[in-house]
């Protein structure tokens, strides 16, 4: 086990030895989901949350929203949360590079941009649509119409494949979330359906439009060959994406010397995150993530507008 100094010591609240990776409870968390998604916390509860985590610094990320973050942004300029935790606007978009979709976390933008909040208003239509695609293909199937449940479910956030597939659980039709990608949802299988989502040119635009800076989300996360993976990161290079993720759960350490070789090739900067959905799934306890290297350039020095905030972390 490395050796750690005094500061990883002032912020390390817990040490976890996890496929060769040493994990820590980090002083911030740049990719985390709430209800205004597929989360199951409230951007409040979320919050709470990190304040129990001792986090810092901390985003919020909704899959193609920014509900979230506004909401707890105008709750703690009004004083009704805590300014304890640093608060950087986000949200995790959808894209598509020659058809591989990917997903790219927005971090430090201004949410009442126009053109931002036009871009989110279209993948609000996609999701929509690609709802009612799923439920009549599942109808299809002979199951029963299930859209109103899956609305109820959503409760006004983003509705995403998740919500299909609590749903189907919540009805007996399959034994956990997992079988109903497995079975329904998936890609390939009998409910999945294909849908137009921006390039990843127009959302780094957009992204670059609203001030903020663009990281490729979980890069070992999309079953890709390395040779592949590493095209994507040089065409993202190419765009104008500023940072990668390097640290998340799931991830291990022959991963990251890959992905660091990358960012030190393309000059990219680092990120990290915990990618918390919900509660229930340990690996993903806010704030937890592999350890990211001191030595590597991080996507916080363009986040934060003072830098003395960086201190804290």
């Amino acid at each position: 086990m490395e050796m750690l100094d005094s500061t990883s010591i002032k912020y390390s609240r817990l040490i976890i030895c996890y496929k060769a990776v040493i994990m820590i409870f980090s002083q911030y968390d740049l990719h985390t989901h709430t209800t205004a998604s597929d989360g199951v916390l409230s951007p409040v509860a979320l919050y709470e949350s990190a304040l129990q985590n001792e986090i810092k610094i901390l985003a919020v990320t909704d899959h193609d929203t920014v509900a979230g973050c506004s909401q707890l942004l105008s709750l703690q300029r009004s004083g009704e949360i805590s300014d304890q935790i640093k608060l950087i606007s986000g949200a995790e978009l959808t894209c598509v590079l020659d058809r591989q979709v990917l997903h790219i976390v927005a971090l430090g933008i201004q949410i009442d941009n126009p053109a931002l909040i036009e871009h989110l208003s279209l993948l609000e239509s996609l999701r929509l649509d690609r709802a009612e695609r799923i439920a009549a293909k599942l109808v299809k199937k002979k199951l029963p119409d299930i859209l109103s449940l899956v609305y109820e479910k959503a409760a006004g956030g983003q509705v995403g494949r998740p919500h299909f597939a609590k749903v189907l659980c919540d009805l007996k039709l399959v034994s956990s979330e997992a079988e109903a990608f497995k079975k329904y949802l998936g890609a390939g299988k009998v409910a999945n359906v294909s849908v137009e989502w921006p390039s990843l040119e127009q959302v780094i635009n957009v992204i670059k439009q609203s001030a903020g800076v663009s990281v490729l989300a979980h890069p070992t996360k999309y079953k890709l060959t390395m040779s592949k993976l590493r095209r994507i990161i040089a065409e993202f290079k190419l765009l104008g994406g500023d940072g990668i993720e390097i640290s998340y759960p799931g991830v291990n350490i022959e991963q990251q010397n890959i992905l660091k070789f990358e960012i030190e090739k393309h000059q990219l900067l680092v990120s990290a995150g915990s990618d918390f959905h919900t509660p229930e799934n340990k690996w993903t306890t806010l704030g937890r993530y592999p350890k990211v290297a001191d030595d590597l350039p991080h996507i916080l020095t363009k986040c934060l507008a003072d830098p003395k905030a960086l201190k804290r972390i």
